[in-house]
């Protein structure tokens, strides 16, 4: 489990009207793709110190391999060099704090910023200072992978969010005619 830091703390996801970002088998449908919200994604990782994902998710685009990251790992005692990305350590949080994993990335300045998946999202539920969802309104994906683990029932991602004490802003049309839109949820 994370401890409590003093780094700024931000997520980011796309998910489905019915709160899924990915099919059963792990993979994010294209129903669920939108230039618009993969510009605001990408431009907002530029800011960022260094990316926190699960072995599955990665953000893509032509500036990937420059980024700093953390991928979360069980494969792993506590931390080691990733060898799928060049700027990478693989960090299993039952071994290692995510202080320790910070300090071994090497973190350049910017926030940090998780990218998922769902178990991911999940562990940093408590410490996130903002959380982006970006919702597209006409996708569905029956039996997919929710944005948070269920925990006490199935709860939306809006309803996990407000339970872990954060509240929604404005929301901003990202693509108006695909019914893509973002809100960011800040923590009191």
């Amino acid at each position: 489990m994370p401890t409590q830091i003093s780094r700024y703390i931000e997520g980011y996801v796309i998910a489905s009207a019915d709160g899924m970002i990915a099919d059963a088998h792990g993979k994010m449908p294209d129903s669920i793709r939108n230039d618009a919200d993969q510009s605001y994604f990408q431009d907002s990782l530029d800011r960022a110190g260094v990316l926190v994902h699960g072995r599955h998710s990665h953000e893509g685009g032509p500036r990937a391999d420059r980024r700093k990251r953390i991928i979360l790992t069980r494969r792993i005692a506590r931390l080691a060099p990733d060898p799928a990305y060049p700027h990478a350590l693989s960090w299993n949080p039952s071994g290692a704090s995510l202080d320790e994993a910070l300090a071994a990335a090497g973190i350049g300045d910017g926030p940090i910023a998780v990218i998922g998946g769902t178990a991911v999202f999940g562990l940093f539920l408590p410490l996130y200072n903002i959380f982006h969802l970006s919702h597209a309104a006409r996708a569905r994906i029956p039996g997919g992978q929710p944005v948070f683990p269920p925990s006490g029932g199935a709860l939306t991602p809006e309803e996990r969010l407000t339970a872990a004490g954060l509240r929604p802003g404005e929301r901003r049309e990202l693509d108006a005619a695909a019914g893509v839109s973002v809100v960011s949820w800040e923590r009191d």
